[in-house]
């Protein structure tokens, strides 16, 4: 009986803000890897997302919404992530969804024109087409690229999602296992620490304080006590002024005591261990768009 061959290769995922790039990569990987909130731009780094079965392994790559007029530093370096995107992909995702208004002209379309890989164009949030827009969608984007497949989903709901990631295995080329088959994300344990404080803080507060906020883990420290494993962390939240500073502590620091709790919640779902967390706040002003800070916090591409 001859030996089925292995597959493997790289599968990126490109699109606008918002549009479900990282429900979409956390349906394919049956895991959650990337933050997910209703906010756009909350994706702000490129995640790699690591599926292994026998036969196959897909890294998966998640990035930023593409910004078509940045204006800080940070969604210049934001962008660079997302349009690294073309340059080492086997396969392409181009996520839209019904509610996107493309004019032809713009950058992204232009470079999946010149894309010599394989394209996949997948249509997000059908379960919201109340007006039957899909069709006429569909029809208008195959006049302005060829691609080799196309799909409809709902990444939220997990419709279409097998279909998809059937096929993508299937179009991959023989190749080495990449990495080894338990690891699940190029990122270490302090970078989900982070980004899920960060989710909570899009979630909980509003307007330009969730855009101004950056956070570092100073501290993440497994010991044992009493009632099992726990893991000691101390995180700093950076902010652009005093008084987001402020804002985030709350009046008698009620907010940052409503955050902590949230994230702490959330740390220790995601690690399935009780979490001991301290939340600091500190102010670095125009961090946005200052090289040395930027790279400080990781954004050095």
């Amino acid at each position: 009986m001859a030996e089925i061959a292995f597959r493997s290769g790289f599968v990126n995922i490109i699109g606008n803000p918002n549009v479900g790039k990282s429900t979409l990569m956390n349906a394919l990987m049956q895991d959650r890897i990337s933050i997910i909130t209703s906010k756009p731009q909350t994706t702000r780094h490129r995640i790699l997302g690591i599926l292994s079965e026998d036969e196959y392994q897909v890294i998966f790559s998640d990035s930023p919404g593409l910004i078509e007029t940045p204006h800080y530093e940070l969604q210049r370096k934001m962008n660079r992530f997302a349009y690294s995107g073309f340059e080492d992909a086997d396969i392409i995702l181009f996520v839209v969804d019904l509610f996107e208004d493309y004019t032809g002209e713009e950058k992204v379309i232009t470079l999946l024109k010149k894309a010599e890989v394989q394209k996949f164009l997948i249509v997000n949030k059908i379960d919201l087409d109340k007006e039957n827009k899909v069709d006429s969608m569909v029809e208008k984007w195959k006049g302005r690229i060829e691609f080799d497949e196309i799909h409809l989903i709902s990444a939220k709901n997990n419709v279409g999602i097998d279909a998809l990631r059937s096929s993508i295995v299937s179009k991959l080329p023989e190749g080495p296992e990449y990495y080894p088959k338990d690891q699940l994300t190029d990122k270490p344990e302090r970078f989900f620490v982070s980004e899920i404080i960060r989710e909570n803080i899009l979630i909980q507060y509003k307007q330009e304080i969730p855009y101004s906020s950056e956070v570092t883990v100073e501290e993440f420290i497994e010991t044992t006590s009493r009632s099992g494993p726990i893991i000691n962390i101390r995180a700093v939240i950076y902010v652009d002024r005093k008084t987001q500073k402020a804002i985030i502590i709350g009046h008698q620091g009620n907010a940052i005591k409503k955050l902590g709790t949230a994230a702490r919640l959330s740390i220790e779902a995601f690690f399935n261990k009780h979490v001991f967390l301290e939340l600091y706040v500190n102010v670095k002003e125009n961090w946005r768009d200052t090289e040395r800070n930027l790279t400080g916090f990781g954004y050095d591409g």
